[in-house]
């Protein structure tokens, strides 16, 4: 991935994740630097203002998370924070970012009257995982995931972290520090950075005015040079400082969207937004000689953004080589390395410094190297510190260390592995308790029902059992096994009503007396219940009975014909049963649209109201550059059939 980016500062947002859920692969990545900003909980909450006072709505899924990554070989920043208050703290300490000594702080913190400003209090606003700021020598890097405008649930905490956002920015352009922002900040600046901003304003009931005065808009346009404000300008910001890197490389430049909804896969006709930036300070922007989108990248609904500076770059004492400023003081001079990148230049807000994560190497970079033979002896451990052995430590070293009899064998690559695995084995199964140390009475328990143990019943092993037909004797009767007596007693507590049964049912107590001795005891409680069931089904009859010829010992026979008739009506036609299983969960044919002829997709309907949860079928095909349903052309049609209505057997 970073090969195919060919960038040296990568910033993720909308991670998705939480603490427990990193991997090696997220990082461990050899040649690589991360900071994190993770959500504090798995779901985030919704805050509303009564009376004064922030309460807790409800809680809603957290979609939250950013991450820089930094190539060591050419940038490594000096402080690393997360959260945009200042009131979280790295993960080993428990010390705010904002009450650190000033030499280790980068800054620019709120103050207390604009975290007054918010109607959402500090903690809530960096529980999310939304921000994280790195300070290079050159300037300071803020990676930002804004919450998105999706209801007015959550108003309070969009318009809350704006404003503490536009703060922190001021603030530490007051310091004097340059700034970068970068990420998704989900708003359309102006009119070209949106597909149809007049559908929208239909929609909302808004005026052009009042579009783009829209309270988070109105707010980034105030951050913006050239951003366009209505009025006057809000109290404490007056000035413009930040430049859209990217929308000053293409000024007039339309369709040039970074987001595209994929509900409705609108991207093939470009109908998206532009919600994504790369920002810098004012003074900074003659750093950059390119900046642009690359839309052509897939695997999300968003596209990256990207800006290249140049090699030199101009400050107040004259040209200074980009390297030295992006690096720890000393580490380059005039673009020339002078020491390697370290442990000691690691900070603590790193990946690599996440408890689970210290002291380890990833297990695919492990696995590349070339190890050397399996060390018998035991090796003494290593003397650095934790923090030095992320690079030094041996994994090979680390195992025999931990190494027992048990898990020798497997660590040996040769083609005596499965020998010494089942040597091992063998050698454990022979410590086990001998065969003579165990009770007497400790299998009786087992054997209680006799020296032969009777064959378990399976059960349905298929599919095939629903379909076939019930297998009969000659007589038409069910099969049974006299043998085994589960089946015996199956048959017998069968409700037998029909005079057929009771003279078969009669014969039973003498076939089980038949038995081995091994199963006496188990016949004979067979043969008692068995004994139970044909009295009271000979009772039952014989009340029931009103007929005066009717006598126990002249049971009438019935005809070969009904018995025939009465096997054939309990045989199932596997053909029809098949057939009716396939429709019951067959899928329905597709309709076809009526612009191309086509097989419609089904979608579920989200929008609340009546036909909240209702399917439809509609045309394949994504919408076009409109953002709107079209006539005799290459995009979606106008094919709309709720499925309730529509019926495959017609066709």
């Amino acid at each position: 991935m970073f090969d195919i980016l060919e960038a040296d500062i990568v910033v993720f947002q909308e991670t998705k994740i939480q603490r427990k859920d990193l991997r090696d692969d997220m990082v461990l990545i050899p040649g690589w630097d991360c900071y994190w900003s993770l959500p504090r909980h798995k779901k985030g909450n919704l805050f509303i203002l009564q009376h004064g006072r922030v309460k807790v709505a409800e809680s809603c899924k957290g979609y939250s998370g950013v991450v820089i990554y930094t190539r060591q070989s050419k940038c490594a920043p000096v402080r690393a924070e997360e959260g945009i208050t200042g009131i979280l703290s790295s993960p080993n300490s428990s010390t705010s970012f904002r009450d650190l000594p000033e030499e280790h702080q980068i800054g620019g913190y709120p103050t207390s009257s604009q975290l007054a400003s918010s109607a959402i209090d500090a903690t809530s606003i960096d529980s999310e995982g939304r921000c994280v700021i790195l300070e290079f020598a050159a300037f300071v890097l803020l990676g930002v995931y804004c919450p998105a405008n999706r209801d007015e649930t959550r108003d309070d905490f969009r318009i809350g972290f704006l404003s503490l956002l536009d703060a922190r920015i001021r603030n530490l352009e007051s310091l004097g520090k340059r700034v970068i922002l970068t990420g998704d900040l989900n708003i359309s600046g102006s009119l070209l950075d949106s597909a149809n901003p007049e559908a929208s304003m239909r929609k909302s009931c808004l005026t052009a005015d009042e579009w783009i005065s829209t309270p988070s808009r109105r707010l980034f346009n105030h951050l913006l040079v050239d951003g366009q404000i209505v009025g006057e300008k809000d109290e404490g910001r007056e000035r413009s400082i930040m430049w859209d890197i990217c929308r000053g490389f293409h000024p007039l430049r339309t369709g040039m969207f970074t987001c595209w909804e994929q509900k409705v896969n609108a991207r093939p006709g470009n109908h998206g937004s532009r919600i994504d930036y790369v920002l810098c300070s004012s003074a900074m922007k003659d750093w950059f000689y390119d900046s642009n989108i690359q839309e052509g990248l897939m695997g999300s609904d968003h596209c990256p953004v990207y800006a290249i500076i140049k090699d030199q770059v101009t400050l107040d004492q004259g040209n200074v080589h980009i390297l030295d400023l992006m690096n720890p003081a000393g580490m380059f001079v005039e673009g020339q390395r002078q020491r390697m990148y370290s442990t000691k230049d690691i900070l603590p807000l790193s990946g690599r410094l996440i408890p689970e994560f210290d002291g380890r190497r990833s297990i695919r970079d492990m696995f590349a190297r070339k190890t050397s033979a399996f060390a018998s002896t035991t090796i003494a451990p290593p003397t650095c510190s934790p923090t030095e052995a992320v690079s030094s430590f041996n994994p090979v070293t680390t195992m025999s260390m931990e190494s027992k009899p048990e898990t020798k064998a497997v660590l040996h690559a040769d083609d005596k592995s499965q020998s010494t695995v089942a040597k091992s084995t063998t050698d454990i199964t022979s410590r086990k308790r001998p065969a003579t140390d165990i009770p007497a009475g400790g299998s009786l328990k087992r054997s209680q029902s006799g020296s032969t143990a009777a064959t378990p019943n399976k059960g349905q092993q298929s599919l095939k059992g629903f379909f076939k037909p019930e297998a009969t004797t000659r007589d038409g009767g069910m099969r049974t096994d006299l043998e085994n007596g589960d089946t015996v007693k199956s048959v017998a507590c069968k409700n037998y009503s029909s005079a057929t049964s009771l003279q078969s049912l009669a014969e039973l107590p003498e076939c089980l007396n038949t038995q081995s001795p091994s199963k006496s005891n188990r016949a004979e409680s067979i043969s008692e219940i068995t004994h139970a069931a044909v009295t009271s089904s000979l009772t039952t009859s014989a009340t029931s009975t009103t007929s005066p010829l009717y006598h126990a010992d002249a049971v009438p026979t019935p005809p070969p014909s009904q018995i025939r008739s009465q096997t054939q009506s309990q045989v199932h036609d596997p053909v029809a049963s098949a057939e009716s299983w396939s429709k019951l969960f067959a899928r329905p044919v597709a309709p076809r649209c009526e612009g191309h002829n086509e097989p419609c997709i089904t979608l579920l309907t989200k929008k609340s109201g009546m036909n909240c949860g209702r399917s439809f079928w509609m045309c394949p095909r994504p919408l076009g550059p409109s953002g709107a349903k079209e006539r005799n052309t290459q995009w979606r049609c106008q094919t709309f059939i709720w499925c309730s209505d529509w019926n495959s057997t017609n066709l």
